[in-house]
């Protein structure tokens, strides 16, 4: 029916606008040729393929059925009205042709009316995304051009490649001061160096954009700040490198920003490794790690319209990659959930069909992030009620927008699902699935909280050197049992010895003069001063004779010292706070000690049965139950052990000789629910391990749900 009616009305073609290029472009990866129209009012390019070349290159035929027969016998090719017909809609709708006919003028304010839409829309437009152009440098980078010729040479590649094997040759001698160096300028002061590298390394990335489309004879019309939801980045407008014909040339113009960055960190990084302290060599490592950074965890990411997108589209050939793979992507989704057969956007090989689906999925995902990521330092940047709107704009327009247009996707075909019974039933199947999926994480589960764990005797006593002291005896080895109340060291301090001596010769003297007191009248005044003299002094070797027992430490329980150095001696010097051994109770009672997060630690219930599984080869699981869990938080991680750089779960970092954790951490007990093997030896000391509490059933999106409406309450309330 509708061929009828295009047959029942005469196609009129339109005239092409004057000023229109054509210009040759690369061959498609099917083989064909293709052509770049160029409009240079709006310094626009579009890419034709063979067939609408053809067409153009008989549009003064002025008669559709004459082109299309001229087309058919002079070529290969086999077109029909129709494709004339497409051909006219799509110059059409991109104003490529001379709007003279009747009502042209209403239909291009209607078509303006359209694109800008409303003033809303127009403002979260440019509030999201928009160009402040500052320059025109086309004039001046034809001037400059000689002057960096050297940069673009074989000599200067040679030079930067032998930098780079030194600079990096350097950086792994000095790696501990290179990451010294970078944790330490996380303050204001290494912000705001940090900033201005940044704005430096933009600057000569954009400048090499410019200077190579500029060697490769390309005009460079503007170059300026773009402002991507308030933040500036700088631009250079490179459109007309679709005017290169060479797809390695258009190649070396995307990469160069990257290339100039790469090159920047290459010789900052040697600066820094031959430069001495000082100004000069801490802007060198501001450059280095700036540049790094920016290229390979920004600029080089094909996910976002940076240049590692611009690189992976001239590398495969492929303009407009991201709206190409979203769309085979979402056809892709469609035939899974309602099998509707409808014709592929593109057809490719099955390989790189599916290569394209995953590159999309994961571009999806990754903006998901980037975009929630965004949204979150908005709201963070502004004040409360500013923030507040803009993270819903965020949200909106980043994240739910496409859902919801994907949804009328599927609204505007469920005619057609209904008319199908196999597409049906998909559907029927497809929704089913997606209830099941938000459905489960809702229902409870089974819980079950894992961590790394301590095993360790129930009575531990540490034996620390009070302050610096010598070995004078040693009673017990390593291994060796040990009664309540014997002497496990000996130490000698001699500026203790001296002070006892001291006073012991003082209390000798002022007990002379307190007796021979009543003999004169001189030593009767000074009867009572002696005396209370007398009992500081013995004040005094009371408490030195206190302090001295911590230099002769006796055994508060039965027991067996572990971890003592094999290599002391007596006559040997220990420092203050030296770690001599470890007592352990000879009992054989054994505690389990770890440290929950708030969230884990509030499924945890008293008597909850757990089971640990020790790290070594071989042993027995054994079975516990929780004793106790703290109220409040820990402060200071006391088992290190447990610290994620040594193996266990807990996020800490090392402060002067204590662990701190990242987070909040509650201490959970656990016991033995039942006696320890006989046939398994632990040898008195502790043993780190991987423990399962087994919790009670929870949903598991409810302490996500829960923290959701925690941090809304909290942040909402004004």
């Amino acid at each position: 029916m509708g061929s009828g009616l295009h047959a029942q009305q005469p196609l009129v073609l339109p005239t092409l606008r004057e000023e229109l290029d054509l210009l040759p472009g690369p061959t498609l990866p099917d083989g064909q040729p293709s052509w770049i129209l160029h409009d240079p009012v709006r310094h626009l390019f579009f890419r034709l393929d063979w067939l609408s070349f053809e067409f153009l290159n008989r549009w003064s035929l002025q008669d559709a059925e004459r082109i299309v027969e001229s087309i058919a016998a002079q070529t290969t090719l086999t077109p029909d009205l129709d494709d004339v017909r497409d051909l006219v809609a799509f110059l059409s709708n991109n104003e490529l042709v001379v709007q003279h006919q009747s009502g042209s003028a209403a239909k291009l304010a209607q078509r303006l009316e359209h694109l800008q839409g409303t003033p809303l829309k127009w403002l979260l437009h440019h509030y999201l995304f928009f160009r402040v152009p500052l320059i025109r440098p086309d004039a001046w980078l034809t001037r400059a051009l000689p002057w960096v010729q050297f940069f673009f040479s074989r000599t200067f590649a040679a030079l930067t490649a032998l930098a780079l094997l030194i600079s990096l040759t350097l950086i792994v001698r000095h790696s501990d001061e290179f990451m010294g160096t970078l944790v330490d300028t996380f303050n204001f002061e290494g912000l705001a160096a940090y900033g201005v590298a940044l704005f430096l390394v933009k600057l000569l990335h954009e400048l090499g954009h410019a200077f190579t489309a500029k060697r490769h004879g390309c005009r460079i019309p503007a170059m300026g700040v773009a402002f991507l939801v308030m933040w500036p980045m700088a631009y250079t407008d490179t459109n007309e490198t679709w005017r290169l014909t060479n797809h390695w040339k258009r190649l070396q113009v995307s990469i160069a920003g990257m290339a100039t960055e790469l090159v920047i960190a290459v010789w900052a990084s040697l600066a820094w490794g031959l430069l001495p302290d000082g100004a000069m060599k801490s802007a060198a490592f501001f450059l280095a790690t700036t540049s790094w950074i920016a290229t390979l965890m920004i600029n080089a990411s094909p996910f976002m319209r940076f240049d590692g997108y611009f690189v992976l589209c001239d590398l495969l050939d492929m303009p407009n990659l991201h709206a190409r793979s979203f769309a085979l992507a979402r056809w892709r989704l469609r035939e899974y959930l309602f099998a509707l057969d409808e014709p592929k956007p593109e057809h490719f090989s099955a390989r790189k069909e599916w290569a394209l689906i995953v590159f999309a999925l994961f571009t999806w995902v990754y903006r998901l992030v980037v975009f929630l990521g965004i949204a979150v330092l908005v709201y963070t940047f502004f004040i409360k009620l500013v923030g507040i709107v803009l993270f819903a704009v965020e949200m909106l327009w980043f994240v739910l927008l496409p859902i919801w247009r994907e949804l009328l996707a599927w609204k505007l075909r469920w005619p057609v699902i209904k008319s199908q019974t196999h597409s049906l039933s998909r559907a029927r199947w497809s929704g089913l699935l997606l209830g099941v999926l938000l459905l489960l994480p809702l229902l409870p589960w089974p819980g079950r909280v894992t961590a790394s764990a301590l095993l360790r005797p129930a009575e531990v006593w540490a034996l620390y050197a009070p302050s610096g002291a010598r070995v004078d005896a040693l009673p017990h080895r390593e291994g060796g049992s040990v009664q309540a109340g014997e002497p496990l060291i000996s130490l000698f301090v001699p500026d203790l010895k001296m002070r006892r001596q001291a006073l012991q010769a003082k209390i000798e003297s002022l007990r002379w003069q307190a007796a021979s007191s009543g003999f004169t009248d001189d030593t009767r005044s000074r009867m009572l001063s002696n005396e209370e003299a007398l009992i500081t002094a013995q004040a005094e070797l009371s408490s030195l004779e206190t302090e001295l027992l911590n230099y002769a430490p006796k055994a508060p329980f039965a027991g067996v010292l572990r971890d003592m150095d094999p290599d002391l001696r007596v006559g040997q010097w220990l420092s203050r706070k030296e770690k001599v051994a470890v007592l352990t109770e000879a009992s054989g009672e054994w505690v389990v000690e770890t440290w929950l997060d708030e969230v884990a630690a509030q499924r945890v219930q008293l008597n909850d049965e757990a089971w640990l599984t020790i790290d070594m080869a071989t042993g027995p699981v054994l079975r516990l139950k929780v004793k106790a869990i703290a109220e409040d938080a820990t402060r200071l991680l006391p088992r290190a052990e447990l610290a994620a750089p040594l193996g266990g779960h807990i996020l800490a970092r090392e402060k002067s000789g204590q662990w701190v954790p990242e987070m909040a951490v509650y201490k959970v007990t656990l016991v033995l629910a039942e006696k320890m093997p006989t046939d398994f030896e632990l040898a008195g000391q502790s043993w780190r391990g991987r423990l399962n509490i087994h919790t009670s059933w929870q949903s598991p999106a409810w302490p996500y749900l829960r923290q959701v409406v925690a941090v809304l309450v909290r942040e909402f309330g004004f």
